[in-house]
């Protein structure tokens, strides 16, 4: 049984500090305690990122996480975990990301901001919340991400996307079977699906068997880490693509959700 580190529970920042979106000496003592090196300039940007969440967050529902602690631990340090499925790729190098269903941009954003010189595209169906990604994008300056307006079902089968990508990466879309058909048609022969997933991750890698089987990937061993607040561990699913996706996947829009293979 995983039993989770000993460590002091994060506590918010005091009622008199000046009002901030981010928490920022959780951010840094948690990033710090992961194996996670920020610099003043990473940090500045995740104080601005927090900043236009919050802000923007009360014209469109983006997220009901907005304490400046919550922020730091579940949007960014989160988010930022998925650098231990990621630890063999070159940060120097041009690797193509895409961020499936990005909601407010999380992983994709942080990872984004970690790694300057990886490529980004921000893939979400919702037109309000791509207008925001894209306005994220603008205001941080990140030259290194696009936001695209897309049914996954429909990028997945488009000629510009279909196995473009070295990764994918996804937190809380999907059960892994319907995952596995929106992430694996984008990812080329080689690279990899990194899914964020909860406690049940063994669960749904197990419902996974034959959707993994069709689609040409192969699961690695779960990646368990703990963050203060939670009481159950989270887990990276990484999943190898081995072989080409046939050309019938991902279905129709709507289709795997309604019918996971």
């Amino acid at each position: 049984m995983i039993e989770p580190p000993t460590e002091p529970p994060i506590e918010p920042a005091p009622n008199d500090a000046p009002a901030a979106a981010l928490d920022i000496a959780v951010l840094r003592d948690l990033a710090a305690a992961r194996g996670i090196a920020l610099t003043d300039a990473h940090v500045a940007l995740f104080v601005s990122l927090a900043a236009e969440l919050v802000a923007y967050n009360q014209r469109v529902n983006l997220t009901r996480i907005t304490a400046p602690a919550d922020i730091a631990v579940q949007h960014i340090v989160d988010s930022l975990m998925g650098l231990r499925a990621l630890n063999d790729l070159d940060p120097e190098k041009p690797v193509r990301f895409v961020d499936v269903g990005s909601g407010a941009g999380f992983p994709g954003l942080p990872l984004a901001i970690l790694r300057p010189h990886w490529r980004f595209t921000l893939i979400e169906a919702t037109g309000k919340v791509v207008t925001y990604l894209q306005h994220v994008v603008d205001a941080l300056g990140l030259t290194n991400v696009t936001a695209l307006h897309a049914r996954v079902e429909d990028a997945g089968r488009s000629r510009e996307l279909r196995e473009r990508f070295d990764v994918a990466v996804a937190r809380g879309l999907a059960a892994l079977p319907v995952l596995l058909e929106y992430t694996l048609p984008l990812v080329a022969v080689g690279g990899r699906v990194v899914a964020y997933k909860g406690a049940d991750a063994d669960a749904e890698v197990a419902a996974s068997v034959n959707a993994l089987s069709i689609l040409g990937g192969r699961s690695r061993p779960r990646i368990a880490y703990f963050l203060p607040g939670l009481d159950r561990p989270r887990h990276l699913v990484v999943v190898d693509k081995r072989r080409p996706t046939p050309r019938t996947y991902p279905r129709k829009a709507g289709t795997p959700g309604r019918t996971p293979l």
